[in-house]
Parts: structure tokens; sequence; C-alpha cells
């Protein structure tokens, strides 16, 4: 069953409260969409429902001060909605095109944010870098890839007792599919929630690290999507 979730306290933040941030984050987004194609979704209603508000849903999954690695950033989201209302919150961006990254650290910049990393690198490559993996107390994605193919990219990321938050549309068949790659590369899944915004079906999939990923994951060589474990 999906229900709605209680988005209100959330609209009243974007809308609100930090409404000049997120407006600025808007015209951002769209200036650099021209160049950089980050995003297919233009209307600033739309992005502030489909994009702002989706990504703040989240929030509740990362820690106070968490260390956070965002898999395959695009356009920043979760991440940069996230930092706007968490301040406390430290973000490794993970992207492997070089004008996403551009667009990453200029929004980085401009608002002058703190503990915000923009990596240029492939997530197999970094979650083999002794520095990235298993450093990070949460890891998150959206819109990058099916379940199993993205706990391969992100599991390995995050130390044991963290979380993996996965942003997806609706998953029940994902969910299934990736049982098996959760329990193999370390994972236990402990919450599907599923909500609803504006009619649109979503849902957050929270995967707890329980057990170092072994080191042979990720495979690399495209190997995780196109033989999913």
């Amino acid at each position: 069953m999906y229900c709605d979730m209680d988005v209100n306290y959330y609209k009243d933040k974007i809308y609100g409260e930090f409404g000049d941030k997120f407006e600025k984050l808007y015209e951002m987004l769209a200036e650099y969409n021209q160049k950089y194609n980050l995003t297919s979704i233009t209307a600033r209603e739309d992005v502030f429902i489909k994009h702002f508000l989706d990504s703040a849903a989240g929030e509740k999954y990362f820690k106070k001060g968490a260390c956070v690695c965002e898999i395959g950033s695009g356009g920043g989201f979760p991440s940069l909605p996230l930092k706007i209302l968490r301040d406390d919150l430290s973000f490794t961006l993970i992207e492997s095109t070089g004008k996403k990254c551009s667009y990453l650290q200029a929004v980085v910049d401009n608002f002058n944010f703190n503990n915000v990393k923009v990596m240029n690198i492939r997530a197999e490559d970094g979650a083999r870098d002794k520095l990235l993996r298993e450093r990070f107390d949460a890891a998150t994605a959206r819109a990058v890839a099916r379940l199993n193919t993205l706990c391969e990219y992100c599991l390995p990321f995050v130390k044991v007792g963290g979380l993996f938050v996965a942003y997806k549309g609706d998953c029940g068949d994902e969910v299934k599919e990736s049982a098996n790659a959760v329990k193999i590369l370390g994972g236990r899944l402990t919450a599907v929630e599923k909500f609803e915004i504006n009619g649109e079906k979503r849902s957050l999939v929270v995967i707890e690290k329980v057990s170092p990923t072994p080191e042979k994951y990720p495979r690399g060589r495209g190997l995780e999507r196109k033989k999913p474990l």
C-alpha cells in the first residue's frame, strides 16, 4: 500500500524557511541545464516538487553530522536539497561526467557549502580507493540504476553500521530482485517506505550495512549492469 507522506513539513521549509536558497538553486539548475543537460524536468513547479521535495523526503534517515556519499550525483539530487536543509551533513559527490561535476562545484562554491566535495570519478573506481571504501555513515543515489546494480555501486562505500538510502519510484520488483545482491554485499534490508507526492508513487529503500563488502566487489568493467548479482 502506498500512503501520503506528510509533505507539508518539507513544503514549509522549501517554500518558506529556505525559500530563497531553493529559488537560487532552481535558477542555477535552469542556467546550467541549457549547457549540460542535467535534467529533463525544467518547469519551476515541477523542479520544486519532483526534485526538491522528493529529495527532502529521505532527510530523516541521515543521522546528525553524517558523512554521506552520493553516487551518480548528476544534477545533485538528493544531496543539494539535503545540504540546504541540513548543513550538519557532509557530502562527497561521486559523478563520472565532467560537465555535471562543473555544475555541482559551481553550486557548492556559490552557496559556500562547507564539507561538500565533488569527485569526477566512476563509482566502481572510487569504491576501491582506501580513502573512500567503507568510510561513510551513509550512501545515497537517485535515478541511477536498478536496485541490484545500485547496491554494488553504493554499499562498498558504507561503513558497517551505516545505511544505504536509495530513492526510487514504484520499486516492488526491484526490491525482490535485489535480495541476493544485498546479502552478498553485506547489507540487510531494513525499510521500504512507500508514499506519494502529487499522486506520483515514490519509495525510499533503506539498507543497513551489517558486514564488510567482499573485496572483489564492485567488479567493474560494466558487470554491475550487465550481470547484476
